[in-house]
């Protein structure tokens, strides 16, 4: 029998499509000469700075030319505005460039080839940031680069992030962290100051037991930064002399800090600020007074990042669950709405699936998620469940056209918050602490069963997939449970004692939270590798690697699908040539996709 899932519109709206619409935003800098934004485009795979001014918007970005940071793998903090220009960091050799904003083309600033930089940031004609030098180890520090001069401002602890001066030049503060502490673990804010003999000793303005992410000056040189300490994100500050909590909402003021450069929030006196906050999961923008008023914005959109303000307006880089990301502009006086880029129709808003919000029971907790009805669906309707990667990271309620893709061809969506993503406070981001593999797969598990009971899913053709470590979760899922049809790992790891071998310095001890100790807690690992229980996984599984994946290698992949392939079951692989973990070239992602969506109908008889 032909269970196939059928949508009338499933044509109109194709893998290729659906990549083509991933356009996305990054870094939104404001000044005197417009606005700025770092954009992606899927067709060829740079990222590149556009110019607005005078109601235009223009590309800076040359040819041969891609501004993107790599420093701890994941980037972020990419360019700022210089005293007449840009500074940006070069994907290609990752060095810092200045470009003037008319005519002249890019002039490298370093050449360090053992070096790599991120979180520029610009003060006084010279530029601040993050170094990343490759040798023997990997060591960072905070520099200040100028022409022909080079001065580190910290050095001696393993990570740094967000460096800030005052306005009025005499502070300067930064986070750090040590391993094996994570960003979101355990991290403190640092500050120095100047005199005229330079800058002084570096003092620990905060750091006890919580996470500090985004520091920030106000106009008076008050410093200010995002703390987990009361159980949230969310803003604190010296405020007569003492440090304590502004008046805010109870909840994350700001995701995980995986990339550098990342501004939800930014202080503007005593007690007010402009922030973005998650409500349920769906994001919000509003600007605290100093008297305590709330004042909101954009209640549109339901996601909000990179936020800039100058006089007249707010910035925002925004998405809702009709609308794909893009940069928009906010009148403070009357509150309108322009968008300047993106956001384009990706499908007629009748046609999309939104997202409802999910809270179900797990293992004796709460897990959290987002469902998509299928579109057009008539009954209990086939399920993909998506786990997003990180595994300390989080899926939001806006336009996925992915998500989408599903939906136009008769398959419900769940997107998962399982038990570790962020957005719902530190102790539920704590909850995946030597429980990777376990609470997330229950989630997952739970989740199908949470749908099938309310008669929104058929629980016989539930399929999983996932990325990087949310691949790792669909693997435990299909290995340790009868719950899924079916499942698809992209770049998904298989054997995470072979990851620990070979991840970068800034997870280098992400595995021992996850997981636990490769060499004291043996059995653990042994009980939760999905390679060596290949022989309990008995329903087809695709595989989707690139070849220049060096988190996991392409080894790890083929190893997993010969398994299953050697035990007789049903398993497909395609590897990407020039691709590395996570893919940007928008073929392989529309193939990858197109591909995924044919073995599931196969599966299902069609």
């Amino acid at each position: 029998m032909n269970e196939t899932p059928v949508s009338s519109s499933a044509a109109e709206f194709s893998a290729a499509q659906a990549v083509a619409a991933g356009t996305d935003f990054a870094e939104l800098k404001v000044s005197a000469a417009g606005l700025f934004w770092n954009e992606f485009r899927p067709a060829d795979g740079a990222c590149r700075i556009w110019h607005w001014q005078h109601q235009q918007a223009r590309c800076l970005t040359p040819d041969g030319f891609s501004v993107r940071s790599r420093v701890y793998e994941y980037g972020g903090g990419s360019f700022c505005l210089g005293g007449d220009g840009l500074l940006f960091v070069n994907e290609k050799d990752q060095q810092v460039y200045t470009q003037a904003l008319e005519g002249a083309a890019p002039r490298a600033l370093t050449d360090d080839a053992s070096c790599r930089y991120g979180d520029v940031q610009w003060h006084d004609g010279l530029v601040l940031a993050v170094e990343e030098q490759h040798g023997e180890r990997v060591e960072h520090r905070l520099v200040a680069l100028g022409e022909q001069t080079r001065e580190v401002l910290a050095e001696g602890a393993d990570f740094y992030a967000s460096p800030t001066v005052s306005a009025d030049g005499q502070r300067l503060a930064w986070v750090e962290w040590d391993r094996p502490a994570q960003p979101w673990t355990f991290t403190r804010l640092m500050c120095r100051t100047r005199d005229a003999s330079g800058w002084g000793p570096a003092q620990c303005v905060a750091g006890a037991d919580e996470s500090l992410q985004q520091p920030r000056f106000d106009s008076e040189g008050r410093l200010y930064c995002l703390s987990d300490r009361n159980g949230f994100w969310q803003p604190w500050g010296e405020i007569n002399g003492c440090w304590q909590a502004l008046p805010a909402e109870p909840a994350d003021h700001a995701a995980a800090p995986w990339q550098l450069g990342a501004s939800t929030w930014l202080a503007l006196g005593p007690q007010s600020y402009l922030a973005s906050w998650f409500e349920d999961g769906f994001g919000q923008l509003g600007l605290r007074t100093a008297d305590g008023r709330l004042e909101r914005f954009a209640s549109a959109y339901t996601r909000f990042r990179s936020l800039a303000m100058d006089a007249e307006h707010l910035y925002a880089i925004a998405a809702s669950p009709i609308s794909p990301p893009a940069v928009i502009a906010i009148a403070r006086g009357n509150h309108e709405v322009s968008v300047l880029a993106g956001g384009a129709e990706v499908l007629p808003a009748r046609h999309i699936s939104l997202p409802q919000s999910i809270h179900y029971g797990s293992d004796g907790h709460r897990a959290h998620g987002f469902f998509y009805p299928a579109a057009r669906s008539q009954g209990a309707a086939p399920l993909v469940v998506f786990i997003h990667g990180g595994p300390t990271s989080a899926c939001y309620p806006v336009l996925d056209p992915r998500i989408q893709y599903w939906t136009q061809r008769g398959f419900a969506v769940a997107d998962l918050n399982y038990r570790g993503s962020t957005g719902y406070g530190r102790e539920y981001r704590q909850a995946l602490h030597l429980r990777w593999g376990e609470s997330d797969v229950a989630d997952a598990c739970a989740a199908v069963d949470h749908l099938a009971e309310q008669g929104l899913i058929d629980r016989h053709k539930a399929f999983i997939r996932g990325g990087s470590a949310g691949g790792y979760t669909t693997l435990c899922a299909l290995a340790f449970n009868d719950v899924f049809r079916a499942g698809a790992s992209l770049y998904g790891v298989s054997d995470p004692v072979a990851l620990g071998r070979a991840t970068h310095k800034f997870e280098g001890d992400y595995l021992d939270w996850l997981i636990g100790d490769p060499l004291q807690d043996t059995e653990r690992y042994r009980q939760r590798t999905p390679l060596l229980h290949a022989g309990q996984i008995k329903v087809p599984v695709i595989f989707f690697q690139g070849e220049l994946d060096a988190v996991v290698v392409p080894e790890q992949t083929r190893s997993m699908l010969a398994a299953l392939q050697a035990n007789g079951i049903e398993a497909e692989g395609h590897f990407y040539a020039g691709e590395r973990h996570g893919f940007r070239k928008a073929e392989n992602l529309a193939h990858a996709l197109e591909e995924e969506w044919k073995f599931y109908c196969r599966v299902l008889g069609g």
